[in-house]
């Protein structure tokens, strides 16, 4: 799956704050995620992260 750094992040669960979204913070084997509900962070395995995501939102007209 190719996610990317500030990438938005669709999960399939909602955070118990109501958001569904979360901005990818750091990426690797690992992923440090901000909900953009309550700004709660979170960091862990990739594959458990990978498995739960439904959308991934990302502004291709940005620059690199």
């Amino acid at each position: 799956m190719d996610i990317r750094l500030n990438d938005i992040l669709r999960m399939k669960k909602a955070h118990p704050c109501g958001c569904a979204d979360w901005v990818v913070l750091r990426v690797g084997a690992d992923f440090r995620l901000r909900c953009r509900g309550c700004g709660h962070e979170v960091f862990g395995p990739r594959s458990r992260f990978e498995r739960n995501v439904k959308a991934v939102l990302r502004d291709d007209d940005a620059p690199a």
